[in-house]
């Protein structure tokens, strides 16, 4: 088994406010890279990466304030982002307003601090969300992000593509959604369609959580080639699992408080959801990192007294 959790064990959700998760976001895998454009290194190097901090929200017009990205698969501007990875678990927004029945519809792909990419989230996680007191027809999604250890920034880039160009958005009639909301009867009346676009305007929201599913970068350099976490998974109950034998460890000095306390944090979270294969992973790393505690943690974990 390879011993790298990868960039990204991630749940990918939508905002909790939503009523309902769209299929498209249910059966999404982030770490599934096969459909997304491919960036060489100097090209992504000659962006101007935007800071987010926690707590922060931006807002970018690409018409006027978008990069120019010249690579197969995309089409019109770009924006680029850096966020902080040593501010724990992050939660990050992405709204792309609709203007005049027209919308950019975002991709977002994930880059850990070398600027390798770690997941993808195509336009289709990127759902239509009906207007609001103080919001506009939109397409919005939240991204939930763990970067690991040793990290200092991780990236975002959005863009679409010319798929994305040839798909609309139904919005919803504005006399169907004041009925709505008042309560009275829905009129049966067209609902408007907007155009998928190259420009738009974007906004950001950033924060720290707790409860972020995805973790973006590989655990204290530990190497392997292929992203080894199931992302989107639902929880379950989890059964008593029988602890694996201990494997071999080749340490000579003791492993940092810090550093035994992360993983069996880590540990307790992924058994507390029912992901027990990724609490395997922890484990098994966790020793060949020369912990002491991580096995007793895992048993005491499935047994329901972690």
């Amino acid at each position: 088994m390879k011993k790298r959790l990868v960039a990204l064990c991630l749940s990918a959700g939508l905002l909790a406010a939503v009523p309902a998760i769209s299929l498209a976001a249910v059966d999404l895998v982030p770490q599934n890279l096969a459909g997304a454009p491919t960036f060489s290194a100097s090209s992504l190097q000659q962006l101007t990466w935007q800071p987010l901090n926690s707590g922060q929200n931006v807002e970018v017009k690409l018409a006027t304030q978008g990069q120019q990205l010249n690579n197969p698969g995309i089409t019109g501007p770009v924006a680029a982002y850096s966020v902080p990875a040593n501010i724990g678990e992050l939660t990050i927004t992405l709204t792309s307003e609709v203007a005049q029945n027209r919308v950019y519809a975002p991709n977002v792909l994930v880059l850990d601090q070398n600027m390798n990419p770690s997941a993808w989230f195509p336009a289709s996680f990127f759902t239509y969300q009906q207007p609001g007191v103080m919001a506009a027809d939109r397409l919005e999604g939240t991204l939930k992000l763990t970067p690991a250890l040793g990290q200092q920034k991780i990236y975002l880039l959005v863009f679409t593509t010319p798929q994305d160009l040839q798909r609309t958005t139904t919005l919803i009639a504005p006399a169907k959604a004041y009925a709505k909301g008042a309560g009275n009867a829905i009129p049966d009346i067209p609902d408007p369609v907007a155009q998928h676009g190259t420009e738009g305007t974007l906004k950001l929201k950033v924060k720290t959580s707790s409860g972020a599913s995805i973790l973006v970068g590989p655990i204290f350099g530990s190497s392997a080639s292929t992203p080894a976490v199931t992302v989107g998974n639902t929880a379950t109950a989890v059964a008593p699992v029988a602890a694996p034998a201990p494997a071999p460890v080749k340490k000579t000095e003791p492993m940092l408080n810090d550093t035994e306390d992360y993983f069996n944090q880590a540990i307790k979270q992924a058994v507390a959801k029912g992901d027990v294969d990724k609490a395997l992973k922890l484990l098994d790393e966790a020793e060949r990192l020369g912990s002491t505690s991580a096995r007793k943690t895992f048993i005491s974990s499935v047994k329901g007294k972690g």
